[in-house]
């Protein structure tokens, strides 16, 4: 077994022997149980793909295809010895999701039907008071998933054209017609299903109608355009596959823009407000957060919205662009008055509605059902607080709960929050359109939708087993974690959901180990394991700094596949590591 050695001090040096990836106690005890002297053969693995790993549906065929691909760890192609099949077990194609992921929801429902994966200034590089504005963070959001595109359009330096850019602040402009050239290159790389595009206007009337040419002349047959004023009912996923949607209020008068001086103190805050650590901060409790907009008057209005959102101008009205007007397939804004006038339900038409993170907590203290009700035929979207400077984002829960389908997140804003958003958009093939659950749908006899207040029995437990992890070893400096030893590894893993199955546990820390062998058990009983993520992260224990971060996952509960699996993790931006893998157990009791 060879050594790793790590300098102490000038004169001295520790040595560490290098541990070997081998198969856990609980594995060579099952493998005993489905193997003949030391053989498993393709009958044997048949078996226990069905009985162990939950594949009901497993043939002979798919047992002898997997022997086939291990034929190079065995001499004889006959069955697996224990080295192969633990091979097997922590290898490439033995993952926790469908390692051939395809769309399997219903497509055919109305948009409002669906959890829409969706951007935030989409294309801010950075913080959101003096990072660049470019097309590469919309090409890269695009070819992550993402569906919903949002485009800020202000007046170019010589107002005869249009740029986008966070308006009011000290971020560089990029052109109007460059961003729709890279959304139509890029918006079906990876998925089919219809991309959308949501406007904030900050034009003059001729602006506008020079928009409307672009967007026209870009896109040609891709443009979705209803051919009336308001849209019944929206169309489906399915009947919208390759087109491009353009979402956003009525046209008003363009307003001079105040001078971006007036942000350069709030870039000084921005820096404070940074999430902290390698890997942001915990993901705010929905229960703790609820509680404390309970104290709040939930009828005060906060000075944090976002352009669309203010009540409409009859006269700018009459001064829009027709052929800008018509572009809009979706029309966002919010109804005059209150939040009760906001949620209310038109039978005869339907729209989007923009509120804060914060105006959502307001609003579902008093207006949870509401909410509920409102999103069954509807568009909610939530967007970021305006003091999210750092470009940092929110419990996204808190709007899927209540059925909001576009929970707007900055994609560049990398932390436990956004990594969230990672998991539950791997569902469904990962096409940027997950189903809402059907209870989110339905309205009972009594005419009542679901509460996410009520208290809720425990519907299914998942039995989570962690039992070792592999791969830092080839994917960091031998220095990376500890600078006088191998690294002391743990695992954090835990449910994000509604706010009785949140939770978080984790394994105790494995000593200079580069392969830490846990071996512990978690139960998580879950009341709507329809919203359920499962997260996992590795951190390495420091006695005396901040733990280090050692990869990540977060897994839709909905999609997990039962039995024992190889579950690769990620950076911190998403990125999946080359090595980096646990190997779990997970079983629904």
């Amino acid at each position: 077994m060879s050594k790793q050695t790590y300098r102490v001090c000038f004169c001295f040096r520790r040595k560490f022997k290098l541990a070997v990836a081998e198969a856990p106690a609980e594995i060579k005890i099952m493998f005993d149980s489905y193997s003949e002297n030391g053989m498993m053969t393709v009958d044997h693995l048949h078996r226990f793909l069905i009985e162990v790993q939950g594949q009901d549906k497993a043939t002979v065929e798919e047992a002898q295809a997997i022997i086939d691909n291990l034929k190079h760890l065995i001499f004889h192609r006959k069955g697996l010895n224990l080295e192969s099949f633990f091979s097997y077990l922590f290898g490439d194609f033995n993952t926790p999701l469908s390692s051939s992921p395809e769309v399997h929801h219903d497509m055919t429902a109305p948009l409002s039907h669906y959890f829409i994966y969706t951007g935030h200034n989409s294309y801010l590089t950075g913080n959101q008071l003096s990072s660049d504005c470019s097309d590469v963070p919309i090409i890269n959001a695009l070819q992550r998933g993402v569906r919903v595109i949002e485009l800020d359009m202000w007046p170019n330096s010589t107002k005869d054209s249009v740029d986008i850019l966070h308006g009011r602040t000290l971020t560089t402009p990029v052109e109007l017609i460059k961003c729709l050239r890279s959304i139509k290159d890029h918006a079906f790389s990876v998925s089919e299903y219809p991309v959308v595009i949501t406007l904030e206007d900050h034009l003059t009337p001729d602006l506008q109608a020079k928009v409307a040419e672009m967007v026209t002349q870009t896109f040609g047959d891709m443009l979705f355009s209803p051919g009336s004023e308001c849209l019944e009912e929206f169309p489906s996923p399915e009947s919208l596959k390759k087109r491009v949607i353009i979402s956003t209020k009525p046209p008003k008068e363009y307003l001079e823009t105040k001078s971006i001086k007036e942000k350069e103190d709030d870039s000084k805050k921005a820096n404070d407000s940074a999430e902290e650590g390698a890997w942001g901060n915990e993901v705010p409790e929905l229960k703790a957060e609820l509680e404390a907009d309970d104290k709040k008057d939930p009828d005060v209005e906060e000075n944090n919205q976002d352009e669309e959102d203010l009540h409409d101008d009859h006269k700018s009205q009459q001064n829009a662009a027709p052929e800008y007007k018509h572009l809009i397939a979706i029309h966002a804004g919010k109804q005059k008055g209150g939040l009760k006038d906001w949620l209310r339900v038109d039978p005869n038409k339907v729209r989007r509605l923009s509120l804060s993170e914060q105006e959502l907590e307001k609003a579902v203290i008093t207006h949870g059902t509401d909410i509920v009700r409102f999103t069954q035929r509807n568009i909610l979207r939530v967007y970021p607080k305006g003091t999210r400077f750092d470009s940092s984002n929110y419990n996204p829960l808190i709007g899927w709960m209540h059925g909001a389908q576009m929970v707007a997140f900055n994609m560049q804003g990398y932390g436990r929050s956004l990594w969230l958003m990672h998991g539950m958009f791997k569902a469904n093939g990962g096409c940027g359109y997950v189903k809402k659950p059907d209870f989110l749908l339905k309205i009972n006899p009594n005419n009542e939708v679901f509460n996410p207040k009520a208290k809720l029995p425990v519907k299914k437990n998942l039995r989570v087993t962690v039992y070792m992890g592999d791969g830092w070893y080839y994917d960091f400096p031998h220095t990376h974690f500890d600078a006088f030893s191998p690294p002391d590894f743990y695992t954090r893993v835990g449910i994000a959901g509604v706010p009785a199955d949140s939770v978080m546990k984790k394994t105790k820390a494995i000593e200079d180990n580069w392969i830490p062998s846990w071996n512990e058990e978690f139960e998580f009983p879950l009341t709507v394991p329809e919203l359920a993520l499962l997260r996992i992260e590795v951190h390495e224990y420091d006695m005396s700094e901040k733990d280090d971060f050692g990869g990540q996952t977060c897994l839709p509960v909905s999609e997990l596949r039962t039995g024992i699996r190889a579950v690769p993790l990620y950076s911190r931006k998403g990125e999946k590591y080359k090595s980096v893998r646990l190997l779990m157990r997970f079983e629904f009791v």
